[in-house]
């Protein structure tokens, strides 16, 4: 599946948001205020956003959900109908752009949309990708048993079961090795 800058950008901004959402009632919230909301956009180079506000940040925290939700579908045909409704609501208008340095990409919000319909548009339509190109299953959620994080699994026989393998996988990995080392010396 070829996979442009610009939608490995919006992929990579879903995934960050969706991860920013409490995993329980013990963990905070990783988008708490407007300045969390700010470092978002800069972080992720996300353009034509303006001067954030409170509603921006509450409307962002909606669409949220709504991106965990794709994240969680049980089929294809569920994602489809939940970014049908995510790029809809958005008001989507795609345009070809070269801003920033960047090549000629396609942006999919419009202009003057808030920081929220652009996300739900550009992101949206990245997920949609996915789901056209018959790859939905790509969209994951980590295997490890205390974490629920979202990823895209971008592995070539799409064998990857943790968002990050470096922590839940390796920790995993090392607690099997200790289980069989005690059970072969018990």
């Amino acid at each position: 599946m070829l996979i442009t800058h610009d939608t490995r950008c919006a992929l990579d901004a879903v995934v960050d948001l969706v991860n920013t959402a409490p995993e329980d009632t013990t963990t905070p919230d990783a988008l708490p205020d407007l300045v969390a909301l700010e470092d978002f956009v800069r972080k992720h180079e996300i353009s034509d956003v303006g001067v954030l506000s409170e509603f921006d940040l509450s409307a962002v925290r909606k669409i949220r959900g709504r991106f965990a939700a794709i994240f969680s579908a049980p089929d294809a045909r569920t994602a489809a109908g939940m970014i049908n409704e995510l790029v809809a609501a958005a008001g989507t208008t795609p345009r070809l752009t070269d801003h920033d340095g960047y090549d000629w990409h396609v942006h999919y919000f419009a202009p003057g949309a808030s920081v929220a319909d652009h996300l739900a548009a550009d992101c949206g339509m990245a997920l949609a990708f996915f789901v056209v190109a018959g790859e939905q299953e790509r969209l994951r959620r980590c295997e490890a048993p205390d974490c629920r994080r979202a990823f895209v699994d971008l592995s070539r026989n799409r064998s990857r079961r943790y968002c990050d393998s470096r922590t839940c996988g390796n920790r995993l990995h090392v607690a099997a090795y200790r289980a069989r080392r005690k059970e072969a010396a018990g």
